[in-house]
């Protein structure tokens, strides 16, 4: 069963959603975001009566905005409290304690922080929304002569953005004060199956330009990152599992590695994989596999197929985040098949209203060692090239 919902559904999903058939819940949003086309819609009642009967039934969503619905309609099964576990960070470290006791972090209220003492933290540190998205307010402070400089950042954040997703999404009254994780960051697309054994459909390097980059910008996907990580994070990821009787449940997960092949979790986006249809189409156009079609009927990759043909190539995600410091009303044009020419591989581009939203659309890319400089440039770049400002 799919829910579909603000603010993004892409072709990819909706044509698989069409060609399997697969039952969509007839919500008000639903219709808006895909017009007249012809599902196979069941009945908010219909649905609640399923889930009453079967309360694994697989449930699957385009945003984490459906997180509201399922509070309210799916009551008689465990889906809302394990969501609220996996959106609320507090709440999930509270859970895995035990497995990292020495670990620190605490919960802060917005309206707090700006009576906390610094000298009281354990720089550097971390601070972001105990409910957030898309990085949104998400700050790295490595001394303790940044706070005040953070805390007007969290700020302005919060007044241009802070609006844009429901409070289920992001939730700015309160905020965690953690500890660097240190390592390389991952992001994990994956399902728990009706016995609760993991099936990872994905692990992606979140590639940063510097320590104090905390952008979206680079995700990619390769054999190599695959087969390194591959059993340390299905052995996380069967704990997590344990701990909240996870069946029937996709998600998207991130974590640090650290050099000896610690996993530390950063956090679960329950329902769904990555945001804005991002990492489960990537493997369409890459892998050459359905990772919605996959969930919901139950199936595995094999990897060393799929690896057979793909072994040298690398598949990446580029989200084009507004990081030139000209703010969005003074953008007359973005150049978008100059962007696209840059690459000699692209495999998707989709264009994104950058007045409405912190970027301008997302790029999906293969490369190989002689293009990996691509990924390189578009990383590092403030995207200025691509960017026609309004003439004053």
């Amino acid at each position: 069963m799919i829910i579909i919902d603000k603010p993004y559904i892409s072709d990819f999903l909706l044509t698989t959603i069409k060609e399997n058939n697969f039952p969509v819940i007839d919500t008000k949003t639903a219709r808006e975001m895909v017009g007249a086309a012809d599902l196979n819609w069941i009945s908010e009642a219909d649905a609640r009566a399923t889930f009453q009967k079967e309360p694994f039934t697989k449930l699957y969503t385009n945003s984490e905005n459906a997180i509201a619905w399922i509070e309210r309609n799916l009551t008689s099964t465990d889906i809302p409290r394990q969501c609220e576990i996996f959106k609320n960070k507090i709440k999930f470290r509270e859970l895995i304690q035990d497995h990292y006791p020495n670990y620190y972090f605490q919960g802060v209220k917005y309206a707090d922080l700006k009576t906390i003492n610094p000298e009281t933290l354990p720089f550097p540190l971390v601070i972001k929304p105990a409910v957030g998205f898309f990085s949104i307010a998400v700050n790295k402070v490595d001394t303790i002569e940044e706070w005040p400089e953070t805390l007007t950042k969290i700020e302005t954040d919060i007044n241009k953005m802070g609006h844009l997703y429901p409070e289920e999404v992001v939730d700015v009254d309160d905020f965690i004060i953690e500890a660097i994780i240190d390592g390389e960051e991952y992001a994990v697309d994956c399902y728990f199956d009706e016995t609760g054994d993991p099936v990872i459909l994905n692990i992606l390097h979140h590639i940063f330009s510097s320590g104090k980059d905390v952008s979206d910008r680079i995700y990619s996907t390769s054999r190599e990152i695959l087969e390194r990580h591959y059993s340390g994070i299905w052995n996380f990821l069967k704990m997590i599992a344990r701990k909240t009787n996870l069946k029937n449940f996709p998600a998207h997960v991130e974590v640090r590695v650290d050099e000896r092949g610690k996993i530390r979790p950063i956090e679960v986006n329950p329902m769904r994989f990555g945001g804005w249809c991002t990492t489960a189409d990537l493997t369409g156009f890459g892998y050459g596999f359905n990772s919605y079609q996959y969930f919901t009927e139950g199936k595995k990759p094999n990897w060393s197929d799929i690896f057979q043909t793909r072994a040298e190539k690398k598949y990446s995600i580029v989200i084009l985040d507004n990081n030139s410091g000209i703010a969005a009303d003074d953008i007359a044009h973005f150049d978008y098949e100059k962007l696209r020419q840059d690459f000699s591989a692209p495999l998707d581009l989709r264009k994104v209203d950058f007045r409405l939203q912190p970027f301008f659309g997302i790029l999906f890319v293969e490369t190989n060692k002689i293009s990996e400089q691509e990924l390189n440039h578009i990383l590092k770049s403030d995207l200025k090239k691509y960017i026609t400002p309004k003439k004053r």
